[in-house]
């Protein structure tokens, strides 16, 4: 059903982008860089997090992390993962397939600067072998997100060994 939300999602507000589903799993960044053939910092997670009574998703590139001190200074409370029951029931979306389209709730929706650098990121859809391949321009407009920086950049040598 996840996978049909998004198409239909699509279908709805850009029937230009296809949504891509591939034989090999695209559940985690290393291995949805693989299936797309892109570095995995041009993966677009999906995160869901709550902070104090409010649940959004963030979408950032695929080798950022939240920064704690950021996130609190922009939302005035410390993040906190969904565990993954609850985040399949807010979004609608399996773990490894969490995306801000064709969602089953309204959700305030942030795209991470992190995600300005590339030309084109290849968020998931709705499954966890799916993916769209956008700008983060179109994606954030698509969605309603609004920009914001509440990301932390892995060590060069971090990066190196992944």
């Amino acid at each position: 059903m996840s996978l049909e939300s998004v198409r239909a999602f699509f279908a709805a507000h850009a029937p230009d982008i296809p949504v891509v589903v591939t034989e090999e799993s695209s559940a985690t960044v290393a291995l949805a860089a693989l299936a797309h053939g892109v570095a995995p910092e041009q993966i677009a997670k999906t995160i869901c997090v709550r902070a104090g009574d409010q649940t959004a998703l963030v979408v950032m590139a695929g080798t950022s992390r939240l920064d704690n001190r950021k996130f609190r200074d922009r939302f005035g409370a410390k993040p906190r993962m969904l565990a993954g029951e609850e985040v399949t029931e807010i979004t609608g979306h399996p773990i490894g397939g969490v995306c801000p389209f064709g969602l089953a709730s309204p959700l305030p929706i942030y795209c991470d600067v992190s995600l300005q650098r590339f030309a084109e990121v290849f968020p998931a859809a709705g499954a966890t072998n799916a993916a769209v391949r956008i700008s983060p321009q179109r994606m954030a407009e698509l969605t309603g997100a609004i920009w914001i920086d509440v990301g932390q950049d892995p060590l060069p040598e971090t990066v190196a060994a992944q």
